[in-house]
């Protein structure tokens, strides 16, 4: 296409610049043929005029869309040239921190400076068998795929690492070797893998130096080729080194190191072994200070000692031999101090007894005078004579140097050789991959020998790689059937020339090195005289004679020839080295000489150059007596030149791949990018190259589908046809019309450099166009809408306008009528009111008035009334006063005569008492009377003693009434004087009345005051009150914030506390996980470890008969260990045949059983004594049975007792079932009159069910009728039978029991009869009792069940009504959950009801048995009194009783020696698919059950243990044998769960037997606690779990990348981006392509498995969400590591992915697992591809919503964020700075990528079974005719 088309306005060029090397500008005007000059404004704004060159006219190169900025591979460019190539590296790496980019084949690695974390374990993991361009380019990807090639195309393999001095080189090959050591893992166990990484440690150690470029630069060339065997797993290495830096040793450059392993010792001089070296600061020594930096910062020497120490003794160097290292090395340090002190011009001399040689003797155990010697001289040889020379002191102190550099030189030739033995195997080597790192293309200001044979090397390196890349581009042309036209690229072959061809540099080099007195000036002019002018790559400086200019393929080099034949020569005094030799004290030291003449390359090297070591595999030919010392005189410049053709052979032999490592600036500063350091090096590297080979072509390359996919938007609907290749060229023909600049392969279009960019233009401009035409639409849309909302919205306006005058007009209006109305009122309301107010004051007056007149004539006749009621009380009062005066008066008057009257009669006594004849007439008869009074004083003592008591009582009466008088009187007196009290006190409230009455009037007057002054205070009061509610207010609102705030501490303190207990709980939850996977894990390494040392026991024992496994490729994702557990199983497989099974050792299985030795030996003593014992007891009871046994014998068959025990239990059988059936009868009408129409309706399951049993109870009455009615017939033959026939007269029943009683009589045994009666009696009625107590029983329990049918039927309705609610599809699957669920319980409550009615149907039978023995016996008896005749007459008919099933217990018997069998048949040969698919679940683990029931049944400690220990290695050997099955390992985990909860529900212990049924718990273990046999089986079931993880991982690792990232379920979302040489897998979905439906089949086939298999629900939850956490695992790894799908149309795809899990998760009621969890970082990674990604409140967005991100991941996905449409826009640094601003205080895990290995621990919940064991039916698929039911 022309360059008008492409250089338009507004196209963006690179033009040159001398400090950035190129910039970006932009056309300000459309390019036309024969302008001169280009109008460009440049990116800071500045115009710009570019003026072409007028002879090429070359316009500027065209800068890539920003779309292809930043690609994973530089040939993805669509224009490939240098200022893209360095645009996109610097992108890539400031903006995006990714230091790998591929450029076709090559890996290019930009030094960082700064530790990444990309390369741990998880890194490995994630990058391990995937393909190289479905990854973001990565060291790992380029190991991957040398690995994955060696394993394919069985060919060895070669990685090529190099580039300049602090590039890198050394730590890309560390790390490729550390992934094939950690992806192959190693055939034995002796760690190979382990032992090529130590090898890193000590190389480094004394092959790498501090230089002014790098801190550990590699200052020699190594090879190492890491050997496979046929099943690719590592058994070896070989080192191969070229070019070791000898004068590094003895000198350094300012600010450089010399050799790390020096400064080591140095740092650890003060270790005791270390005293004899006699070691000192580095400072000490000559060899290490003279550079001035002894510390690298961040280095710690004696760290790095300790590390180099260990990585020797890991490599098997005794630590004699280590010691022997470091005293050569001790001693080249003090062979450094050496002094030498001049003697005269030509010759020296050593101070006598000089320290530092007389320590390095001392060390190299040699003569101090013969070393000193031979280092102040030399001898010299002709052809006649020898002799001795002295030497000047230059020339001592050169020899001292070169043999301290011969030393060391030899030292690192024994340390690589001995290296290369502990690497070696005996195993024969498959093949190989060898890792070049190797020194890039180097220029200095001073370049001498060293550089030449650098850049030598490099251009030999440089052709093959050319020559490579041009095969595979041919390769790649010819496969795709494109015409091949040869293209033009360097070959640098007349460079090499002129280096190694006849009478090339090198050998006119080695022609003056063999020249007497050749020197650097005549081989300088010796090269002039041969190349210059003659070959077009050889210049001469102007201005030197000794120097010579190469034009390598990087850039011209400038040689300096001073020093060229001295270090070409490399002499060292060959008399020094025999001293050395005859070191007798040191045997290490002869041997780093012994061996010195008869290798090939010799392993002296260069003065500054690196040591080249042959390889070891190559035999060299046999050497020719004298040839010796021939070879010997090799010069360095052959030495190279033969180890370089022997290393192209080596890669040319091999496929090889590129990392060519980059150093982005010489400060060591992270992510810096110097553009003139890049350039220089990616011209130099062969990267430009590379691009250059690829520009030629068609460097372009896509897929049709790819093509449509992308370029749809250019298509026209008629343009699209079924063939997607013939609608891409009709297309290409439409938009291209130069066909040269286009090719269709057979898959691929190929185009030339810049047609993708052009149909990206078009695509965009088309874009762009539909772009505009939508905003044009929608604009219009918009502006439509507006104009019609603002026009609405005037004619709204108007309305309301329009409305609001009218209204106004309607109010004024209004108004004035209302004004007319209201003055009209008002004027009424004036006149009104004026006469309302006269007519009230004159009523009031009237009012008034009249109230006065009232009030007065009121208070007159109150007055009045009042009066009179005082005069009525005055003259009643002067009333009682006149007659109290009277009465007084006259009671006094009374007083008074009274007195006087007695007066007088006592003055007549007294007279008379004086007379003498009254004493005489007194005395008359006074002897009479005396004797009367006598009796009368007897009579009056009597009276008197009676009246004295009475006058006692009456004293005492009266003494109470004179006290109660006496009180009465006082208070009589007391109120008398209270009465006093109160007149005076009348006079005083009198007289203080007056008083208060003129107080009175003073009061009131001071009241006026007072209530004057109370309004005012009152007032006052009032504000006062007032301000104080404000005050008050204020308070309580201030109370209520206060109270606000404390509840608001209180709720956050709570908060905080109840957060804090949450997050304890949690941390205690991942502590308890943490220790279960902890324990987990060791349980996986113990069972790893055992099945490896099973698997190597087995490998000892049939090395013989193993045959060749076939080429089978490790599983990348394994581990080392996994590795070998795959393949060692492999082996078991092939070799692990039944009859090597059955006849394997017992001893294989003894560890498991150690665990239980002790205990069960204790518990099998003690059931020996116990067993001793009840077989005594039991040979006792035998012998009372014997002796009772005999008694019986001896007594005569009581005949008639039976007959009448039997006839009376067939009586009451008869009575019982009759009464039975009636019973049965009333409960089933019963229930017919008292059922709900909704129960019992005779269609429903409830009444059928119910039915179904009466009638079956039903039924088995009757047949208990007919086993009466045999009964019974039985007996009455029985009675004709034993009727006599040769009496003929009939004789009756009771004759014959007469007879039979007189005979008993006779004998003397009627007592004995009678109490077998009683003794029959007895048992009857107590047997009568039980059964009508099992029938009340069994009438309660059907009442229950018509209870529990009623709430059934209601329960129904319930769920019918929640029905009705539910959708129509809802509703079919809740209705048939509901049936199902239904006829589960009606199942049980069936087979339950079976047990029972079986129970009494086996009592029943019992009974008859005991019936018929008795008859039996009755028989027998009667006929030994029968004749022989009598029976010939009359025979007795057989009785047939139906018999039923045995009673099983639930237990399998079977024999000691069928326990292989049974684990054969049961456990090794069983198939889930076959026979195991229609069994019950977990049959396998009841019928185990069962038969350890027995076992413990039986007590057999033996039986038991030897059971379980076959069960669990059956398990485990079945696990080994078919472990890669996901059906099979499913089953035996759900089988070893079960098995593991029968143990638990039957151990009889309370807090599992809580479920159980009362049979049940009848079967729990008697003689046994298994509890330690528990813990085995849960740990095998632990195994199992992780193996049956380990296997889904396996499965479904292959379809989760293709089905959740790249395939497109979402199709046209996201669009198609260009990609390089590193085809990416097609995100379109082909036949073999996995995709999201396929990853939700494997889900759904799992589950259906683990159903089949009845695992547990708990269990497969936890299946479930270890499931989807490798999936959201996987897929975040892989979104992370991949830049191509971090985009928002990938965010969306990601997104609906994870709704259609969540779907699936809901589908299957399994969103309570936890699974929903495991994806929320992917979801929260998905949601941020989505989110706006610019502002700061994006920013804190996106902080608080990834919570389940690390910074680590937000960052990355934020970096490899890239827009796959041009309107999308890239993250900005700034805003990612930001980012990590923000989130710089979260603690999390700095780990990159999530744990995809990771299993979360497993628990195992107890579930009980509710089968019952003796239900349990063995099918005879299985093959175990053998056991029996007990």
């Amino acid at each position: 296409m022309a360059a008008s088309e492409l250089y338009t306005k507004y196209a963006r060029v690179w033009i040159p610049d001398p400090e950035e090397v190129w910039k970006s500008a932009e056309l300000l005007k459309d390019y036309k043929p024969g302008d001169k000059v280009l109008q460009l404004r440049l990116e800071e704004g500045k115009d710009l005029e570019y003026c072409l060159d007028p002879k090429t006219k070359e316009l500027p190169p065209l800068r890539n869309p920003d779309i292809l900025v930043g690609e994973n591979d530089l040939t993805a460019l669509s224009y490939l040239h240098e200022p893209a190539v360095l645009h996109n590296l610097k992108v890539r790496f400031i903006d995006s921190k990714l230091i790998y980019t591929y450029c076709g084949i090559v890996l290019v690695a930009i030094n960082p400076y700064e530790q990444l974390p990309i390369y741990g374990e998880d890194i490995i993991n994630a990058y391990s068998g995937q393909n190289m361009g479905d990854m973001d380019p990565h060291i790992f990807a380029v190991a991957e795929e040398a690995y994955k090639q060696m394993a394919r195309d069985e060919r060895n393999q070669s990685i090529i690492v190099s580039g300049e001095s602090g590039a890198g080189k050394t730590v890309s090959a560390k790390y490729a070797m550390r992934y094939f050591a950690t992806v192959s893992g190693s055939a034995s166990e002796a760690n190979v893998e382990e032992k090529v990484l130590a090898s890193n440690p000590i190389m480094e150690s004394i092959g790498n130096a501090k230089t002014t470029r790098n801190d550990n630069s590699s200052r020699f060339g190594k090879y190492i080729e890491i050997g496979f065997d046929k099943r690719y797993r590592i058994i070896g290495a070989n080192m191969r080194t070229y070019l070791l830096e000898k004068s590094r040793v003895v000198f350094q450059a300012e600010e450089e190191r010399n050799y790390h392993i020096f400064y080591q010792l140095c740092a650890s001089a003060a270790l005791p072994e270390f005293k004899t070296l006699r070691l000192g600061n580095a400072d000490y020594f000559h060899y290490t200070k003279q550079g001035g930096s002894p510390v690298i910062d961040g280095v710690d020497d004696a760290k790095e000692m300790v590390n180099t120490r260990q990585a020797c003794t890991l490599l098997g160097i005794s630590d004699s031999y280590q010691m022997g290292i470091f005293r050569i090395l001790a001693g080249i340090l003090h062979l450094g101090n050496v002094e030498f002190a001049y003697r005269d011009s030509d010759s020296c001399t050593i101070p006598p007894k000089h320290d530092p040689l007389t320590i390095f003797c001392d060390l190299m155990g040699v003569e101090y005078e013969e070393m000193a010697h031979w280092l102040c001289h030399r001898k010299l040889a002709t052809a006649t004579e020898t002799y001795i020379k002295p030497i000047s002191k230059l020339h001592a102190i050169n020899a001292r140097d070169a043999l301290a550099k011969h030393i060391y030189a030899n030292l690192f030739n024994w340390i690589v050789d001995h290296v290369n033995k502990a690497l070696h195997s005996t195993v024969k080597q498959h093949s190989f991959i060898g890792v070049l790192d190797i020194y890039g293309f180097e220029t200095f200001e001073i370049n001498s020998f060293e550089q030449f044979c650098i850049n030598y090397a490099n251009e030999k390196l440089q052709q093959q790689f050319n020559m490579h890349v041009f095969k595979l581009e041919q390769e790649e042309y010819m496969k795709e059937q494109i015409p091949w036209t040869l293209i033009d690229f360097y070959d640098n072959q007349p460079c090499i020339n002129l280096i190694e061809a006849k009478m090339g540099i090198l050998d006119l080099l080695d022609e003056e090195c063999k020249m007497p007195k050749g020197s650097d000036d005549t081989w300088a002019q010796k090269l002039y005289n041969t190349h210059l002018n003659k070959c077009a790559l050889f210049e001469k400086p102007r201005l030197s004679n000794k120097a010579f200019i190469i034009k390598h393929f990087a850039d011209k080099v400038e040689y300096q020839c001073e020093g060229f034949l001295e270090k070409n020569k490399d002499t060292v005094y060959e008399e020094q080295i025999k001293v050395l030799k005859s070191s007798k004290k040191f045997k290490l030291l002869p041997e780093l000489f012994q061996d010195e003449e008869k290798v090939l390359s010799p392993t002296s090297a260069t003065p500054s150059g690196r040591v080249p070591l042959s390889r070891t595999t190559v035999k060299p030919a046999k050497a020719r007596p004298g040839q010796t010392s021939k070879e010997h005189k090799k010069t360095v410049g052959h030495q190279f030149r033969n180890s370089l053709h022997l290393l192209m052979e080596t890669l040319n032999a091999t496929t090889p791949h590129y990392v060519r490592c980059i150093k982005p600036n010489d400060f060591k500063f992270p992510f810096t990018f110097d553009e003139k350091r890049a350039v220089q090096q990616l011209r130099a590297c062969g990267v430009l190259e590379t691009i250059r080979i690829s520009a030629a072509g068609f460097p372009s390359r896509w897929t049709y589908q790819e093509f449509f996919s992308r370029y749809r938007v250019l298509m026209k609907q008629r343009d699209v046809l079924g063939d997607r290749k013939q609608t891409c060229k009709n297309v290409l023909e439409k938009l291209i019309l130069d066909k040269d600049k286009y090719q269709f392969g057979k898959t691929k279009i190929f185009f030339r450099a810049g047609q993708v960019a052009y149909l990206e233009k078009i695509r965009a401009d088309k874009l762009r166009a539909a772009c505009i035409r939508i905003q044009k639409t929608i604009r219009g849309w918009l502006m439509r809408r507006k104009y019609v909302r603002m026009r609405k919205a005037a004619i709204t306006i108007q309305r309301y306008v329009r409305g609001y005058q009218a209204r106004c007009y309607a109010k004024f209006l209004r108004r004035t009528r209302a004004a007319i109305t209201i003055q009209k009122f008002h004027r009424m309301y004036v006149v009104r009111k004026r006469y309302q107010c006269m007519r009230d004051a004159t009523i009031a007056l009237q009012a008034l008035l009249r109230g006065y007149m009232a009030r007065n004539k009121y208070q007159m006749m109150l007055r009045e009334h009042k009066s009179i009621i005082i005069q009525k009380h005055v003259r009643g009062w002067l009333a009682r006063v006149h007659y109290h005066r009277t009465l007084k008066a006259i009671v006094y008057l009374q007083c008074c005569y009274r007195r006087m009257m007695a007066k007088r009669e006592l003055k007549k006594l007294k007279i008379e008492a004086r007379s003498v004849e009254r004493y005489k007439k007194l005395h008359i008869g006074l002897e009479n009377k005396i004797m009367q009074l006598q009796r009368k004083i007897d009579e009056q003592n009597k009276e008197y003693k009676s009246l004295l008591e009475k006058l006692n009582s009456l004293e005492i009466t009266y003494s109470t009434e004179t006290e109660r008088l006496r009180s009465d009187v006082e208070r009589l007196r007391m109120s008398e004087e209270e009465a006093k009290n109160a007149t005076n006190r009348v006079l005083s409230l009198q007289e203080e009345i007056a008083k208060l009455r003129k107080e009175l009037h003073q009061t009131q007057s001071e009241k006026k005051t007072i209530e004057e002054w109370a309004d005012k205070y009152k007032h006052e009061t009032e504000q006062l009150v007032s301000e104080l509610k404000d005050q008050n207010t204020l308070l309580k609102t201030e109370k209520e914030e206060l109270n606000r705030r404390i509840h608001d501490q209180a709720k956050e303190i709570t908060e905080a506390m109840e957060k804090k207990l949450v997050e304890e709980t949690k941390q205690l939850e991942l502590d308890l996980n943490d220790e279960r996977l902890r324990y987990q894990n060791l349980l996986n390494e113990f069972s790893r470890l055992e099945e490896r040392y099973d698997d190597l026991k087995d490998e000892m024992n049939l090395m013989a008969s193993i045959p060749k496994p076939g080429h089978k490729r490790t599983d990348s994702t394994h581990s080392s260990n996994e590795s070998e557990y795959t393949f060692s199983s492999e082996i078991t497989e092939a070799e692990d045949l039944p009859l090597r099974m059955e006849q394997e050792p017992s001893e294989k299985k003894a560890p498991l059983d150690m665990s239980l030795f002790l205990k069960l030996q204790k518990r099998v003593t003690e059931l020996e004594q116990e067993k001793q014992s009840l077989q005594d007891e039991l040979d006792r009871k035998e012998e009372q049975a014997l002796r009772a046994k005999a008694k019986e014998e001896e007594r005569p068959p009581i005949r008639g007792a039976e007959l009448e025990y039997e006839s009376l239990k067939r009586q009451e059988l008869e009575s019982e079932n009759k009464k039975l059936k009636n019973e049965l009868n009333e409960l089933q009408k019963a229930l017919t009159e008292t059922r709900s129409p909704e129960v019992t309706a005779p269609g429903a399951p409830a009444y059928r069910v119910l039915l179904d049993q009466l009638t079956s109870v039903s039924e088995e009455l009757e047949v208990r009728k007919e086993e009466v009615l045999i009964l019974r017939s039985q007996l009455v033959s029985q009675k004709e039978a034993i009727q006599p026939k040769e009496d003929k007269d009939t004789m009756t029943d009771s004759t014959i029991l007469l007879e039979d009683v007189q005979k008993m009589k006779d004998k003397g045994e009627i007592a004995q009869a009678y109490i077998g009666l009683k003794e029959t009696n007895r048992l009857l009625e107590s047997q009568l009792q039980s059964q009508k107590k099992s029938h009340e029983n069994e009438l309660e329990s059907l009442r229950g069940e018509i209870q529990s049918l009623k709430e059934e039927n209601n329960r129904q309705q319930q769920l019918l009504a929640q029905n009705l609610q539910l959708p129509p599809e809802a509703r079919i699957e809740a209705s048939l959950q509901h049936e199902i669920t239904r006829l589960t319980n009606e199942n049980l409550d069936l087979m339950e009801q079976l047990e029972k009615q079986d129970k009494t149907v086996r009592k029943l039978k019992k009974q008859l048995k005991v019936f018929a023995k008795k008859i039996g016996e009755l028989e027998v008896g009667q006929m030994e009194n029968i004749s022989p005749g009598q029976i010939i007459d009359e025979p007795i008919r057989p009785v047939n009783i139906p018999r039923k099933e045995k009673d099983f217990q639930g237990m399998l018997e079977y024999k000691k020696e069928d326990e292989q069998k049974l684990v054969k048949n049961l456990i090794l040969e069983l198939k889930p698919r076959g026979v195991a698919v229609n069994l019950i679940p977990g049959l396998p683990a009841y019928i185990l059950f069962m038969c350890v029931r027995h076992a413990d049944y039986l007590n057999d400690d033996q039986k038991v243990r030897s059971l379980l220990t076959s069960t669990i290695n059956g398990i485990k050997k079945v696990l080994k044998k078919r472990g890669d099955d996901f059906e099979t390992v499913s089953f035996w985990l759900s089988n070893t769960c079960r098995f593991l909860h029968c143990l638990k529900q039957y151990s009889g212990e309370e807090g599992f037997m809580k479920h159980n049924t009362p049979r049940q718990n009848e079967h729990c273990l008697t003689n046994f606690d298994l509890a330690e046999y528990r813990q085995v089986l849960s740990d095998l079931a632990i195994q199992i779990y992780q193996q049956l993880v380990r296997v889904l991982e396996n499965i479904l690792q292959p379809m989760i990348v293709s089905g959740m990232l790249e395939h497109e379920t979402i199709q046209g979302v996201s669009g198609v981006k260009p990609t390089g040489l590193r085809k990416r897998t097609s995100s379109i979905a082909d036949e073999g392509t996995y995709t999201l439906d396929s990853i939700i089949r494997q889900l759904n086939s799992f589950h259906s498995v683990m159903c089949q298999h009845g695992m547990d629900p708990e269990l497969i939850k936890q299946v479930v969400k270890q499931m989807f956490y490798i999936i959201g695992a996987v897929t975040l790894n892989n979104l992370l590591l991949r830049k191509d799908m971090c985009s928002w149309s990938k965010g969306m795809q990601i997104r609906y992915n994870v709704s259609q899990l969540e779907e699936w998760l809901r589908d299957k009621n399994l969103m309570n697992s936890g699974a929903k969890e495991t994806l929320e970082p992917l979801i929260q990674a998905a949601q941020l591809l989505q989110v706006k990604k610019k502002t700061d409140e994006d920013a804190e967005a996106i902080c608080s919503m990834c919570n389940a991100l690390t910074t680590a991941q937000i960052v990355k996905v934020l970096n490899l964020y890239t827009p796959v449409n041009e309107f999308e826009e890239r993250v900005l640094v700034s805003f990612i700075r930001t980012i990590q601003l923000r989130l710089r205080d979260r603690k999390d895990s700095p780990q990159l990528l999530m744990d995809a290995k990771h299993i979360f621990p497993v628990t195992f919940p107890f579930n009980p079974s509710s089968l019952a064991l003796e239900t349990i039916q063995i099918p005879a698929s299985l093959g175990l005719g053998f056991i029996s039911r007990v």
